[in-house]
């Protein structure tokens, strides 16, 4: 028992031994197995709420007759988690996604067009949007080209976006909208072209000449995708989204409808990092409610190993001539961190490629000097040099995508060939160099589940128990490791260690139900476990 715990019990007993009235509470959950991760990990049988906050935790006889609740929770021995974080995700684009054709887990591009086509009957949209294809599962690997969309769309534009976000097949009409011919340079993009002739691939920063013809959604639009997004992560007992990159506008839709109840979700919003977005959020200064969280930047460092966009020290092991690009230039990377280091505000960048991490783990250390407690985040940190591993001992703070590791394994080693392999998705190298790591997903590019993150930390393995011994599973993460990474380190990641994260006295009561143990049962069956209820704030949300 802690020392809190002997002062509030001694408060209570005196209370109670001048009056037999107990204490109001909203709600107490009570024979239950609650995995607090407090500093010592630890557990408890009992928890009581009032007003959004954990008043108490402990054990069953400790509250019989202190506390009186509107709602008590016999959880008949189930298992208590804090709420859960996803501290790497798209909400408001994974909502915008329910909106047009899925081409995730397509096995060809034939089967693509199956979808495109049935899609277009239902729908007739005049403007054609798909996204999620890999053709790293399709048997011939090669990106798709673009003449059986011309042959089919002659007339109305088609855009399907790669599943990284970081390349995208579009048809002739949608090139000819864009103004983008075979001639078009763009600085950290590519446009495709093969034998004089364009395939309609275009590569990072070349899609942003195709996103700015397609029609903006209207706010109604917006709001379901919202609602739609949050009802799903609800479903799998995740309390907190780190929202990795947002507009202004959105941010501030976000804000007016979790202030009107339409939204209870938490949101740790990462502010897209434009020169307007820039000027605007650091003359404005932190922005925080008790549901939004307003104080990171989200930078775009390099695009993706998938589309071979992620920087590169030396050419891909499959591609010799090709070594990915910086999405700007060092110099500009440069001024934006001191921008943002002479502000209260994170830096969080997207780095994929090792050149990239060797960039910006250099520029954060030079901009943070004599800047402590800035926890500057490196959102992906995939591909690693052995001696940039160091830079995660000076406070610069890993976020990392555990199923990534087990989504790309069939093919990374062809990407980086068998020495860079051996620092790539290192996590458990990661974490003993940081001292915390904060876990995520990266939905809609991976599913939203955070049970696989789980799995795949731990295990190493895809669903079908491949490989044998794990991919390389001398970086997996204990059990414990990894619900802290989906808790309290992510908590801290946020600056929000102090109010969720955990469940202890004074911090949110977010909070998630299973009636199974995840930190003991067979690990194979942990990605179809689902939590029974799910609390934010004391209200129950699923």
């Amino acid at each position: 028992m802690n020392v809190f715990r002997i002062i509030f019990l001694l408060i209570i007993l005196s209370l109670s031994s001048c009056a037999t009235k107990k204490q109001n509470a909203d709600l107490i959950v009570k024979n239950a197995k609650i995995y607090t991760v407090n500093d010592t990990f630890e557990i408890v049988e009992t928890m009581v709420v009032h007003k959004g906050k954990i008043v108490y935790i402990g054990k069953n006889q400790e509250i019989e007759n202190l506390f009186e609740a509107k709602e008590i929770i016999d959880a008949k021995n189930q298992f208590v988690y804090p709420g859960f974080y996803d501290a790497h995700a798209h909400l408001y684009r994974f909502g915008l996604d329910k909106q047009i054709v899925d081409l995730k887990n397509t096995k060809s591009f034939e089967e693509i067009i199956e979808r495109l086509n049935f899609f277009q009957k239902e729908k007739k949209q005049d403007f054609l949007q798909g996204k999620g294809w890999d053709q790293n599962d399709w048997i011939y690997k090669e990106f798709p080209t673009r003449e059986k969309l011309d042959e089919l769309f002659p007339n109305i534009p088609v855009v399907l976006t790669r599943i990284d976000n970081h390349a995208m097949l579009v048809n002739g009409k949608a090139l000819k909208l864009a103004g983008i011919t075979k001639e078009t340079i763009i600085e950290g993009g590519e446009v495709e072209v093969i034998d004089g002739k364009m395939t309609g691939i275009l590569i990072d920063n070349a899609m942003a000449l195709v996103r700015s013809i397609i029609p903006e959604p209207n706010r109604q639009t917006k709001i379901q995708a919202l609602k739609d997004a949050e009802r799903e992560v609800f479903n799998f007992g995740i309390t907190t989204i780190d929202e990795a990159g947002l507009e202004r506008d959105v941010i501030e839709l976000i804000d007016s409808l979790q202030k009107s109840d339409v939204l209870n979700l938490n949101i740790y919003a990462m502010v897209k990092a434009t020169k307007e977005n820039l000027e605007y959020y650091t003359k404005k200064g932190i922005y925080k409610t008790d549901k939004l969280n307003v104080r990171s930047f989200k930078f775009m460092g390099d695009g993706a190993l998938g589309s071979r966009g992620a920087c590169l020290h030396v050419p891909y092991s499959d591609k010799p001539k090709q070594f990915g690009a910086l999405l700007k230039p060092i110099f500009e990377i440069k001024d934006i961190a001191k921008q943002i280091a002479n502000s209260e505000y994170q830096m969080n960048a997207h780095a994929i490629g090792d050149s990239t991490n060797t960039v910006l783990m250099k520029i954060y250390s030079e901009v943070l000097k004599n800047k402590p407690n800035r926890r500057w985040r490196i959102e992906h940190a995939q591909i690693m040099k052995e001696i940039d591993f160091d830079y995660f001992t000076k406070g610069i703070i890993p976020s990392i995508q555990p199923t990534h590791a087990t989504s790309d394994m069939y093919w990374a080693e062809e990407r980086v060939g068998k020495e860079r392999i051996k620092n790539s998705y290192a996590y458990k190298k990661i974490l003993e160099k940081a001292g915390l790591v904060a876990l995520g997903t990266d939905f809609p590019i991976e599913e939203v589940n955070p049970m696989l993150t789980f799995y795949a930390a731990v295990a190493r393995k895809d669903l079908n128990n491949y490989p044998d011994d794990g991919f390389q599973i001398e970086n997996a993460l204990s059990r414990e490791q990894t619900l802290k990474g989906m808790t309290i380190w992510a908590a801290f990641a946020n600056f929000e260690e102090n109010e969720k994260g955990s469940l202890e006295v004074d911090k949110w009561a977010d909070f998630t139900i299973f009636s199974d143990d995840i930190m003991t049962m067979p690990i194979e069956k942990v990605p179809y476990t689902l939590p029974t209820q799910v609390y934010i704030k004391g209200k129950r949300v699923k």
